[in-house]
Formats: structure tokens, sequence, C-alpha cells
């Protein structure tokens, strides 16, 4: 299993751009512009995949400080030997389990009292594909976009919708009788699929026009991964960004027919 873990306190990435292949996955960090005023950066991703089968990501967006994205990640990679057990269930049961886990997770007495002794709270986007799904669980405003002709022609790119006031942390949904957040599971199109998460830095620099996923989808025709990720970093970059941004995207190739009308 190939792993990746960062954290925003551990390397600011500030006025630098991190761009790191992990096989098929491409992971692209910046901290924003210093003269912009940017001096820290509160992001946070986790990757984990099992080449050809799967991959399980999370991308996180602190506020306040990173304490909480630290604390996030800490604990799931404690759990790493259950995570990847329930991952490698067969069928709808990976997806079913994962959700019952970071719920179950994020509402435990342990978490909640950890919690309680960070400064600041975090968004958090989780994300799985196994076979020809994607599974994801949304807390907060970290976007997850799906690249592929037949979707874009009918003008489908984003999978979850950006949801304000939702934390993880000192400040949390999951302090209150019913938490919120948002999940979904999208079947994959036949041919290749180029997954796409990020922080909202990239969707909120100013003189770009990337909060069109139609744009960020445009940086990569004709050019790999890397460079369409090196790309989008660099305009932002050139455009004096401060907000910090985390990319990870990659490509899955699906055999066979995928779901069409009945008249098609």
């Amino acid at each position: 299993m190939n792993t990746f873990s960062w954290t925003g306190s551990k390397e600011t990435y500030v006025d630098e751009a991190f761009i790191k292949s992990l096989d098929e996955i491409v992971i692209g960090l910046y901290g924003g512009n210093s003269a912009a005023g940017q001096y820290k950066n509160e992001d946070g991703c986790l990757v984990w995949s099992s080449p050809g089968e799967w991959e399980f990501i999370m991308i996180l967006d602190g506020h306040d400080t990173a304490e909480s994205v630290e604390l996030v990640i800490r604990t799931f990679e404690k759990e790493r030997t259950d995570l990847t057990t329930i991952i490698e269930k067969p069928g709808k049961k990976a997806f079913s389990r994962l959700h019952d886990f970071i719920i179950e997770t994020f509402s435990s007495d342990t978490f909640k009292e950890e919690a309680m002794n960070v400064q600041g709270e975090t968004a958090c986007l989780f994300a799985l594909r196994k076979g020809k799904y994607l599974w994801w669980l949304s807390i907060g405003d970290c976007l997850l976009h799906l690249f592929h002709p037949e979707l874009s022609v009918m003008g489908e790119y984003q999978q979850n919708h950006r949801s304000f006031y939702e934390w993880v942390g000192k400040n949390s949904t999951f302090n209150h009788e019913v938490p919120t957040y948002s999940t979904g599971i999208k079947e994959l199109r036949a041919g290749e699929n180029q997954i796409f998460l990020t922080t909202d830095g990239l969707t909120e620099c100013p003189g770009t026009s990337f909060h069109d996923p139609k744009m960020i989808m445009g940086e990569f025709t004709s050019v790999s991964l890397e460079g369409g990720v090196r790309h989008l970093i660099g305009e932002i970059q050139r455009n004096n960004v401060r907000d910090s941004t985390t990319i990870i995207t990659w490509k899955v190739g699906i055999e066979g027919d995928s779901t069409l009308p009945s008249d098609f």
C-alpha cells in the first residue's frame, strides 16, 4: 500500500510549490504568497492507495491553526489497520462501513475530548474510489470534481457541495445533537475518469476562473496530471494568492458499460 501524510504545520510551502507523484496519484501543495500576507499553512492531507484496486483520500482545510488537522490525521492513521480492512470489504459494504466508521469516530467521547483541547477546527473531505464507484463524505467546504467527457457535455463536474459553518475540531458540527455533513456515491463512466480534490485556495484565487471546474479541467488538456497541477499552482502563485491550496488528482480507467437511459 502506498501512503502519504502531510500537515501544513510541518511544512508550510509558503512561496513554494511541492508536487509529488504517488504512482498514479499526483499531490500538489502550495502555502500561498508571503507578499499577500501569508505566513502559515493550515491544510493537510492523507493518501492511501492499493494500486489498481482502490484509493482513499482525506483533504483538510483548517481554521485558526492546524491543530485540528493534525488531530484528524493522527486519529485515522492510528486506525489504519481497521480502515484498510473495511476498505477491502466487497462491494457496497466497504462504503457503508466506512461511512459508519467516520461518523462513529467523530461522535465518540474520546475524539470530542481531544478536539476540545485543540485551537481551531477543520473542514474534512473523505473520498474512496473502489472498482467503478467513487464514494465521498464531506464536512465543510473542500471540493470534489469528476472530469469525464460524458459528464462535461452535460455540465457536470462538481460532485459534492460546499457547505459552510461545518467543521471538526473545537467548534464542531459533531458537538450538536445531530451532526451535519453530506455524502454520496457516483458510478464512474466507461473510459478515463479524472478525480480531483482541492481546498478552496485554488477556487477563490483572485484573477483566475478556477471557481468554474470547467476551467480546472481545461488545464489538463494535452498535458500530464503533474503538468496540469504544476500549471494550476503556477497560475495562483502569479496571481498573488494568499490562501493555501492542496490538490490531489488521479485518473481511473473503467472497462465495460456504464448506466445509460433505456432509449439511448
